[in-house]
């Protein structure tokens, strides 16, 4: 793949900005909250637009790289900054009235969140911040600690509410966390310390992804697969892969559900791109990986879904749903091939997508009726029509029903696993989608088109929620609309970023 190396400031003014912006937030504490919200949302609006630079950049065939090659977006990371970046912009914008619902208040005291809304931006715009530096960094230590810092800063968000649910959630959270991502650091070390051993490594740097990769053959057998082994164990915690997943659904349904946005519908997807990025560079020499990969991609989805299937808590059915189509990203990047990858990245952009639309719907029922059990909610169509439209836009699209963006990139994976031979991945992943439709379209029809379960909702006012809250909803399933009608908007970014993993495979 000929790349034309660029020495730029946007890698690290991606991730610094955000992380500026938040010390900010809190060192200007007394000034209000227009200066904590403000500030919050210029500084995510900035990064989206970097992002969309980087994105411009890497269509032109430009690889960025800052101080020395520590830093360096190619396309692949590129996508994973745009597709954070915007996602975020999206969830603050959200944030400013939902943060302070009637709800909460009751929950909490409004005393209590006010007093930790400062609080709640700043380590928001950390959250960003360290999420955008594991996708820029090309030091594999590095990586490491950037994925580690974004569990301590959402490990607080996730306790936002300061309860005992909030408290509990968020204890589980870092607690299984920090456990599991110590594997992730064994493996790098691992990969580090072999690869400074080989001979073939003369005047080049071990530490850099991007040179490691060029040895990575000479590395001895054993040492590749107890590094992968480490890999796939730290960074699939992290990403919700199963049977690694038991911190998820606590943590989604506990955490404000701006947070719960940006967990299920970017963190989550910037830990899978730590294990394509680390893992894809054995493809070439051990291949029996990308079976194994599949095969535990197959397992994630079905057990996913299976769990998703028997919530009656709207947030927990979101979160076993995102580990389940997690399933499908890995099933896809873990193929090797063009194709798989292509599918697999697709599908990375479009959950986050429609999950982030899924989680601002049943953030918007639950401002509306302070109620998020599905056996206590019905008839809210009429009363919340744009929630309603978007809501059944988001279950059809990640039912992957035509001619929505989930449709797109699962047909894909379909015939990636089948151009691959894997006709039984093929069939799970079918079988997945039926019941994911299944699951999703009847919990819509339930919440939206039946009739009110609960006296206290069907006699509370409920109105359609204010527009700095279905703004974002509206600007995502118009996403999810274009995407699947014209998914050639996306295909100069995504082929190139699909080549840097399939290269690999080669």
């Amino acid at each position: 793949m000929n790349e034309h190396v660029v020495s730029s400031s946007l890698p690290a003014a991606a991730f610094i900005l955000p992380l500026a912006a938040g010390a900010l937030v809190f060192i200007g504490k007394p000034l209000g909250r227009w200066w904590w919200q403000g500030l919050a949302l210029l500084a995510s609006l900035a990064t989206a637009v970097i992002g969309a630079q980087m994105v411009a950049a890497a269509v032109r065939g430009q690889v960025l790289v800052t101080w020395g090659n520590e830093l360096r977006v190619d396309a692949l990371s590129a996508l994973m900054v745009a597709a954070i970046s915007s996602i975020a912009f999206l969830a603050t914008l959200y944030s400013m009235r939902y943060i302070m619902m009637p709800a909460v208040q009751e929950r909490v005291g409004t005393e209590v969140v006010q007093r930790r809304l400062p609080t709640f931006y700043g380590l928001l715009l950390w959250f960003l911040g360290t999420m955008l530096w594991g996708c820029v960094t090309n030091n594999i230590i590095m990586l490491y600690v950037a994925v580690e810092a974004t569990t301590l800063a959402s490990g607080l968000l996730v306790a936002f509410y300061w309860d005992r649910r909030g408290l509990e959630a968020g204890y589980k959270y870092l607690m299984l966390l920090t456990i599991g991502i110590i594997f992730a650091l064994f493996g790098c070390v691992l990969i580090y310390a072999a690869a400074a051993a080989t001979k073939q490594l003369v005047g080049a740097q071990p530490l850099l992804i991007s040179e490691v990769r060029n040895v990575i053959k000479f590395i001895p057998r054993q040492t590749a697969l107890i590094a992968v082994a480490f890999l796939v164990v730290g960074f699939g915690t992290k990403a919700g892969i199963a049977p690694f997943h038991p911190w998820l659904p606590d943590a989604h349904a506990e955490a404000p559900t701006p947070i719960s946005v940006l967990l299920s519908g970017v963190m989550i997807k910037m830990a899978a791109y730590a294990l394509a990025r680390t893992v894809s560079i054995f493809y070439p020499s051990w291949p029996q990986i990308t079976l194994f990969l599949v095969a535990l991609g197959a397992f994630t989805m079905v057990l996913g879904i299976l769990m998703a299937v028997v919530q009656d808590d709207l947030k927990r059915l979101l979160a076993y749903s995102s580990v389940s189509q997690m399933g499908y990203v890995v099933m896809g990047i873990g193929l090797g091939t063009y194709l798989g990858c292509y599918g697999g990245l697709f599908h990375l952009v479009n959950h986050a997508i429609y999950k982030a639309l899924l989680f601002m719907c049943v953030g918007s029922v639950i401002y509306a009726t302070g109620a998020r059990n599905i056996h206590e909610l019905g008839g809210l169509g009429k009363k919340m029509p744009i929630t309603s439209a978007c809501f059944f836009v988001g279950a059809l699209a990640i039912s992957g029903f035509p001619p929505l963006n989930g449709f797109m990139s699962k047909i894909t994976i379909y015939l990636a696993t089948a151009e691959a031979g894997m006709w039984w991945a093929t069939m799970i992943a079918i079988f997945t989608s039926v019941l994911t439709l299944v699951a999703l379209v009847h919990t819509a029809y339930t919440v939206f088109w039946g009739q009110p379960r609960s006296e206290k909702v069907a006699r509370a006012e409920v109105r359609e929620v204010p527009a700095s809250m279905w703004v974002p909803m509206a600007i995502l399933a118009a996403a999810c609309v274009v995407l699947g009608i014209f998914p050639q908007a996306i295909y100069p970014l995504l082929d190139k970023a699909a080549a840097v993993l399939a290269t690999l495979a080669k």
